[in-house]
């Protein structure tokens, strides 16, 4: 550090550990990309508050799977129904020894890998991996640079393409260095799940609106109803219910953005365009090396987060906060006046769904292996910061395992009368006696439990 600071830095051995007696229901992973061209991708977790100040674990994967590995570039993770799902865009990198698989799934819990997928794509064709979002117990889906594929959660097998969501350029089969190739047009990235649909950003098409029980997509909404040419960077759930996209200033990837958002009503699908400030920049977004963004929404109150910057990707030094009960968007933020020179590595800020702190990763620039990471309060304090061992760690997402979209959710209501309630696997209320036959939720009071209705 070149200064002392009036808020705590907070002291942690910099030393990786044993991994006997990890909790890792409490803290934060730190999904990394890693050093591209030299070894597969790494997950780090950190036990923000622990006593001892030994927070960091670093490389959990290989140290709880002796010989395995991540795939190369994994740029997400996400927590579904107690299992780790990380998804990256080739099975191995270059440089490392180990081949890991572009699908990953880990026990949540112990982080012990349960299954690895190598390929995405059923039919042979070239599908790097981007998004995952889970829909029930058994069934999720997996985004990629050629369309969105079903993910079977019981057999961790990939069943089929959702219709619809394909690359329409196809699969060129050139290589992940190439950005001419299709691999860096008409993608598929992040993905929500709201009122019994996923919603899904992509590149060239705009909001693909799926339908869960088919996997088809129904609808579509271009982002042209924003600004003729406009492209979408990617997605996220309100806290209001509503979705938000952030907009891209066009298809091609090349990481402009546009100073609005758009949103929609996930049952109707009316939308309205909100503009943002003068002197508010929109949300960073990145197609061209894809990331699923630091555009990020509150779980506790009407408030979106954002990275943006006049050099959008690039520029990793402003964090906006929208309220989107005042409709009002204030810069909570600024790393062009930190001391350490620090700015915001990709894609690598998110909220704690509990504290609605922002946790995210900084670094100096590219050629410097310095990272920490860096706790806020939700109006921009700096709470603490978290040095790292030296290395090139390329963060990609914080993931929390606190998070309420990690499992299947029930309509909060008073129930405390007894009444037995019925629900399929998404939360949605169905009458027994018409259900088709199939595994359910009754819930009673506060106790639920799953049976089978035949």
């Amino acid at each position: 550090m070149k200064k002392l600071f009036s808020f705590v830095l907070a002291s942690c051995a910099a030393l990786a550990v044993q991994a006997a007696g990890i909790d890792y229901t409490q803290g934060v992973f730190i999904v990394n990309e890693d050093w591209y061209g030299h070894q597969n991708s790494t997950v780090n977790y950190i036990l923000p508050d622990a006593p001892d100040g030994d927070c960091w674990h670093y490389r959990v994967i290989q140290t709880e799977n002796p010989g395995k590995e991540l795939g190369c570039t994994n740029q997400f993770g996400a927590i579904w129904n107690g299992r780790f799902y990380f998804i990256a865009k080739q099975a191995k990198d270059g440089g490392a020894s180990i081949a890991g698989g572009r699908i990953t799934v880990a026990d949540a819990s112990t982080m012990k890998i349960i299954k690895q997928l190598e390929n995405i794509s059923t039919d042979g064709s070239q599908c790097d991996g981007r998004g995952f979002v889970g829909i029930s117990a058994s069934k999720g889906y997996v985004s990629t640079s050629n369309g969105i594929w079903v993910l079977d959660l019981d057999r961790i097998e990939i069943t089929e393409k959702v219709k619809g969501s394909e690359n329409p350029n196809g699969s060129d089969g050139k290589p992940n260095i190439d950005s001419s190739g299709s691999l860096y047009s008409g993608q598929c990235g992040t993905m929500v799940l709201a009122a019994g649909r996923v919603f899904a950003a992509h590149q060239s098409e705009g909001l693909l609106v799926i339908d869960t029980a088919t996997d088809e997509v129904t609808d579509v909404i271009s982002m042209d109803v924003v600004e003729k040419g406009a492209g979408i960077g990617s997605v996220v759930l309100g806290a209001d219910g509503n979705l938000w996209t952030s907009i891209a200033g066009g298809t091609d990837g090349r990481g402009s953005a546009l100073p609005y958002l758009l949103r929609i009503d996930p049952v109707s699908l009316d939308y309205s365009v909100v503009p943002l400030p003068e002197g508010v920049y929109g949300p960073s977004n990145s197609w061209y090396a894809w990331t699923p963004d630091a555009f990020c929404a509150s779980e506790i109150e009407n408030t979106l987060y954002w990275k943006g910057g006049a050099n959008t990707w690039f520029d990793g030094k402003y964090v906006f906060r929208y309220d989107i009960d005042t409709d009002e968007c204030t810069r909570i933020i600024d790393l062009g006046e930190d001391p350490d020179n620090w700015k915001i590595y990709g894609c690598s800020m998110r909220l704690h769904p509990e504290t609605d702190e922002i946790y995210m990763s900084v670094y100096h620039d590219f050629q410097d292996p310095t990272y920490a990471l860096r706790r806020y309060g939700n109006t921009g304090t700096l709470i603490a910061e978290y040095p790292m061992i030296s290395n090139y760690w390329f963060p990609s997402l914080p993931v929390f395992p606190q998070s309420k979209t990690t499992a299947v959710r029930l309509p909060t209501v008073d129930n405390t009368g007894g009444i037995t309630e019925y629900f399929d696997l998404q939360g949605r209320r169905i009458d027994r006696q018409t259900a088709a036959p199939g595994i359910y939720i009754e819930r009673t009071g506060k106790s639920t439990r799953k049976i089978m209705i035949k």
